[in-house]
């Protein structure tokens, strides 16, 4: 039974090792980038990775925060504070994302998929395809593309997005009803709609380094930790060892508990600050 998302439990922090971590999904440069700029001058983590478990436990894939690991990597920080949501929790909901495809026309688009090696553009709906178009006049599309494993198929999907990503705009959403999308995004030419994925497809991306391209799987995290403000120095300082930062942190958060700065916040949220 999964459990009632009302009750969820404190957050999981653990301070780990920055290369334990796998990402499941291709960084995006243009927001790794400024990260890393901003890492270089903030004094703590504001929302750290959420990450689950793989095998034995001493390695995690990211289910969120690709672009926050690529930055701590980069700066070759040695550890990294995360958030440990495990899918067999009950707290974890895996999702996709929509793209939209904005400021472009139609006959670019469709002229540019046709130069993708081994990609069938096909009418209507395909229950093998990778990923659907879904027109404003209603027309469907499926792409699909003859592949065998993981690394086909997310290499097809990552050259689909390059696409669009170097020459529109893309915005991404969680709606279903196309004219609430079309109403809200006026811009929009198509929405690409993407198939189901299960933990297995994450973690097997992670394992096997057949990364998704960014922005289509969407983790959702009941009970998750934001604006924790932790210092940084803490992550940095080389002279202490894992345990000790990760026995720190727990004094910390039992600090925090007792003078009620932790709130949680069990209803659905949108903020207007990012």
């Amino acid at each position: 039974m999964t459990p009632a998302h009302t009750d969820a439990p404190p957050p999981d922090l653990r301070i780990v090792l920055t290369q334990s971590l796998h990402p499941h999904e291709e960084h995006d440069s243009q927001r790794a980038q400024p990260l890393i700029a901003r890492l270089t001058q903030e004094t703590v983590v504001i929302n750290p990775p959420v990450v689950a478990p793989m095998g034995d436990g001493s390695k995690f894939v990211v289910l969120d925060g690709a672009n926050r690991y690529y930055a701590f990597s980069h700066l070759a920080y040695p550890h990294i504070l995360v958030q440990v949501a495990p899918y067999e929790s009950g707290y974890v909901h895996l999702d996709t994302w929509r793209h939209l495809i904005c400021n472009w026309d139609e006959d670019s688009l469709m002229s540019h998929l046709r130069q993708i090696n081994s990609l069938e553009i096909l009418e209507g709906q395909h229950r093998d395809s990778i990923a659907h178009l879904l027109f404003r006049d209603e027309r469907v599309v499926a792409l699909r593309v003859p592949v065998q494993n993981t690394h086909e198929r997310n290499a097809a999907l990552r050259e689909i997005v390059r696409t669009y990503q170097q020459n529109a705009t893309l915005q991404r959403t969680t709606l279903h009803e196309p004219e609430d999308i079309w109403r809200l995004h006026p811009d929009a030419l198509a929405m690409v709609i993407f198939p189901q994925y299960e933990p297995n497809d994450i973690i097997a991306a992670a394992h096997h380094l057949a990364f998704l391209p960014p922005g289509i799987s969407r983790h959702i995290i009941h009970g998750r930790a934001l604006r924790i403000n932790y210092p940084l120095n803490r992550l940095q300082a080389v002279d202490e060892t894992l345990e000790t930062k990760n026995r720190v942190l727990q004094t910390w958060m039992q600090e925090k508990l007792s003078r009620r700065q932790i709130r949680y916040y069990a209803e659905a949220t949108y903020q207007f600050d990012e």
